[in-house]
């Protein structure tokens, strides 16, 4: 049997029949791969059609739905090197229909070609007004998929307003093809009752205790910008190793995801800073356990443990440090893929009411690009460490991060 299987998710895809198809659902709902299934059936059994898919970013696109369109065509036997035009990202069927993957992240890329159907992978991350030219300019059938973490314009625009929508919700039960450890993982969750709204049971929520929020999607690094300082989350059974630069630019910084990977050794997470262009940059590390910081200086690295600054515990310094990043003007770079669902995915932890904890506390699930951040940030904080703890029992952080 391949890696890929028909489950309940996929058989819900192929049963919808509406112009426009929309599922919505929660982490490992198996959305992606099975619409993916219906539109590679689709141009099988079509002649003639062009189909695209479409996402808010090319590296979005290479490392999601254009990797797993891929994996199912290798898994099923279906690819043939031939037909793939990597330069313009387009497969060629025997039928004569074509699928092509590309970016559209301004309403004037909107404008094109039309298609004959249309899939908008993670809608909710692009605007309405690209998103409706896109639907405007397809002749037969629309996707679009999304996590509902928050109400957004399908929710307002398209659906009070139309007849012709299918919309489904998928969770992970709708996906047999998911692995023990994985379900187990998600259902740890369930003590998180807004996490578990969205992400678990798939349904609509509203993400209050989003950490981070208003960073701006960049495509490259300005050549002016200078690169300050990189930080470093350890990892290695469960959690990945995060590293990132850190680059100031016009008053703000700029976040530019290098590694995140389960299973590195400290020597290799050495190496990889080594050979970046700049490998001398000052990287800071959590310092939770210090064998980790000496075995990456012993090996050449220019790293430190990131400072407590005096806080008595753990928590009230991630807290402190972690408004600090809130007060600052922050991009991330589009290809820093990990990162952003780390950005997206930084949330409080909730009581059982579904309270934010009082002092707050980061969920540990997905934070480990974000706390890599927060530990390299720490490099701007100015602050006085005598007054630290009185900062953070008050809540008045804005004197203490004077630059």
């Amino acid at each position: 049997m391949g890696k890929f299987q028909r489950t309940t998710a996929t058989d819900k895809i192929f049963g919808l029949r509406q112009r426009i198809r929309a599922v919505a659902g929660g982490t490992a709902a198996s959305k992606t791969v099975s619409i993916l299934f219906w539109l590679i059936d689709y141009a099988q059994s079509t002649r003639g059609d062009l189909i695209s898919i479409v996402s808010e970013s090319y590296p979005h696109l290479e490392k999601g739905a254009m990797r797993d369109f891929k994996a199912i065509m290798q898994d099923t036997g279906y690819w043939n090197d031939a037909r793939w035009n990597d330069s313009k990202h387009i497969y060629t069927f025997e039928s004569g229909s074509t699928i092509e993957f590309f970016s559209v992240d301004t309403y004037g890329k909107a404008h094109g070609p039309r298609r004959d159907v249309l899939f908008v992978n993670e809608c909710n991350n692009m605007a309405y007004a690209i998103v409706d030219q896109l639907i405007t300019r397809t002749r037969k059938i629309v996707w679009l998929d999304w996590n509902p973490s928050t109400e957004f314009w399908f929710y307002t625009e398209m659906l009070p307003h139309r007849q012709d929508i299918d919309f489904i919700t998928l969770t992970y039960k709708d996906n047999e093809a998911l692995d023990a450890t994985s379900v187990a993982e998600i259902e740890s969750h369930k003590y998180n009752k807004a996490w578990w709204q969205v992400y678990g049971l798939g349904q609509l929520g509203e993400i209050e205790g989003r950490i981070f929020k208003g960073w701006k999607l960049i495509d490259e690094i300005p050549h002016e910008a200078r690169l300050e300082v990189r930080g470093l989350d350890f990892g290695f059974a469960r959690d990945p190793a995060a590293l990132c630069d850190i680059y100031y630019y016009n008053g703000g910084y700029i976040v530019d995801e290098l590694l995140h990977r389960i299973g590195m050794f400290n020597r290799q997470i050495s190496d990889v800073i080594l050979n970046q262009p700049d490998p001398n940059a000052l990287t800071i590390g959590d310092s939770a356990d210090p064998k980790d910081i000496a075995e990456m200086q012993q090996h050449g690295v220019n790293i430190i443990g990131v400072e407590k600054k005096g806080l008595g515990d753990g928590n009230s310094f991630a807290n402190s440090s972690i408004r600090f990043v809130q007060s600052q003007q922050m991009s991330i770079t589009a290809r820093s893929l990990n990162f952003i669902k780390s950005y997206r995915n930084f949330m409080w932890q909730y009581d059982r009411d579904g309270n934010i904890l009082s002092p707050p506390k980061y969920d540990h699930y997905l934070s480990d690009g974000m706390m890599a951040v927060v530990y390299g940030m720490t490099n701007f904080w100015r602050g006085d460490n005598d007054d630290e703890e009185e900062v953070y029992s008050t809540g008045n952080f804005a004197s203490a991060w004077a630059r």
